[in-house]
């Protein structure tokens, strides 16, 4: 038998609301541009088609957990998003049994390192080191739910003063649509995490910033940047 040749990494996990049994993250998918006011905020138009990118699954900080402030950016920004935990996988999965994949939601931030993501746009790069960096994936314990995601508010405020609110319901693709959509890209399987996009507002933080976001009927989270 093969041997290691170091310990392997430790299986990233995510907190399940009522269960001793955690969550064990395979990979987090992220739609990008998912609320029309957003599209609009960062330039683009109504009738583009949402798009995915991808962050590692030790991008997770959990419940209770500090984010802190990466290096190589002057220009870190929130994104209050909507997550999706699947049970279940495949591939080409009608939209109609989509939901049969959902374990859960959860609320997560997307964090961004702004001034790298323009700079990437502007040469026509990959969104990598502007998305996928370390503890760049803030989320809440899973809350257990069958079928579609609750359609209230989302919002997040820093320091108390609020800076997103919109509603779950205002998202263009909804959640049934995108874990569709993603299954026809990758094979999906259990353990993917699915952060939804971020409505209008998203803001700049700096050292020293506290962050609370909520889900209407998901849950919230809470989290400082140190």
């Amino acid at each position: 038998m093969s041997q290691y040749l170091f310990d392997p990494p430790a299986v990233v996990t995510v907190p399940v609301e009522g269960q001793t049994e955690v969550f064990p993250v395979r990979r987090i998918l992220c739609v990008g541009r998912n609320y029309a006011a957003h599209r609009r905020e960062m330039g683009g138009d109504d009738r583009d088609p949402p798009f995915f990118f991808a962050k590692p699954a030790d991008a997770i900080v959990g419940p209770g957990g500090d984010v802190a402030y990466p290096p190589k950016t002057a220009n870190l920004h929130h994104e209050i998003e909507l997550v999706v935990a699947l049970k279940a996988g495949g591939r080409d999965i009608p939209v109609d049994k989509a939901l049969d994949l959902v374990f859960g939601y959860a609320v997560g931030v997307d964090m961004t390192r702004r001034d790298l993501q323009n700079a990437a746009k502007d040469k026509g790069q990959p969104w990598d080191a502007a998305k996928g960096f370390d503890a760049s994936a803030p989320i809440s314990a899973i809350r257990p739910l069958a079928g579609p995601a609750p359609q209230g508010r989302i919002t997040l405020s820093v320091n108390g003063e609020t800076k997103q609110d919109a509603t779950v319901a205002d998202m263009i693709w909804a959640v049934d649509e995108i874990v569709a959509e993603a299954s026809k890209l990758w094979t999906l399987v259990p353990g993917d995490l699915i952060y939804t996009g971020t409505p209008e507002g998203v803001g700049p933080l700096v050292r020293g910033d506290m962050v609370a976001g909520e889900v209407e009927g998901v849950g919230t989270l809470a989290f400082k940047v140190i």
